[in-house]
């Protein structure tokens, strides 16, 4: 019996070292992961809810803290399958942000560079939880859609620094640690 107990301690040990070990890469490394994502339609209009987690690279954070902007686009396309060929793209739409620390006043700011709005933030995770919770973004009219056709969406987070002063292009041209993304994260769109 002691001997159970013990290897099922050290294989929780072990589970625990390997989790940690997975979340400081993560940390080190950044990533953006697409949670969830779904659409509805509302009033004619087909909205998007989704969850992305974004974990910044140290290099990134680093940068950002220095005055340097991020730019966080999200991207949808809106697909139509076929049989036979390869699926159409029907319409895309493109959502930017810029992610920017403010020195003197000590606060982030998140602006849609698509709106203008803006808002700021105490912390950099305060401003990265606004930017992963999306809901209801108008996505397309459903009037652009024909009835008789069905639609998947596809959805990606793109994050870079596009901006970086001409002085460090040149000592990071061999570095593409400044662009992060995720993966597609499709679903199909309920008619």
């Amino acid at each position: 019996m002691n001997g159970i107990l013990l290897i099922s301690r050290v294989a929780t040990l072990a589970l625990a070292l390997l989790l940690l070990s997975a979340h400081a890469r993560a940390a080190e490394n950044g990533s953006i992961e697409i949670r969830s994502a779904d659409g509805v339609l509302v009033d004619g209009v087909y909205r998007v809810s989704a969850r992305v987690q974004y974990i910044l690279p140290d290099e990134i954070r680093e940068a950002l803290d220095n005055g340097l902007a991020v730019a966080i686009e999200l991207n949808f396309a809106i697909i139509a399958p076929r049989r036979f060929w390869l699926d159409a793209e029907e319409a895309t739409l493109l959502v930017a942000y810029e992610l920017q620390y403010n020195a003197l006043s000590k606060r982030y700011i998140l602006r849609n560079r698509n709106t203008g709005q803006q808002n700021t933030y105490a912390t950099i995770f305060a401003a990265l939880n606004v930017l992963g919770t999306i809901d209801s973004l108008p996505l397309i009219d459903a009037s652009l859609l024909d009835d008789e056709r069905d639609y998947r969406v596809r959805m990606r987070a793109v994050m870079s620094i596009p901006d970086y002063p001409v002085s460090l292009r040149y000592l990071l041209f061999w570095r593409d640690d400044w662009r992060l993304s995720s993966g597609w994260f499709s679903w199909t769109l309920d008619r």
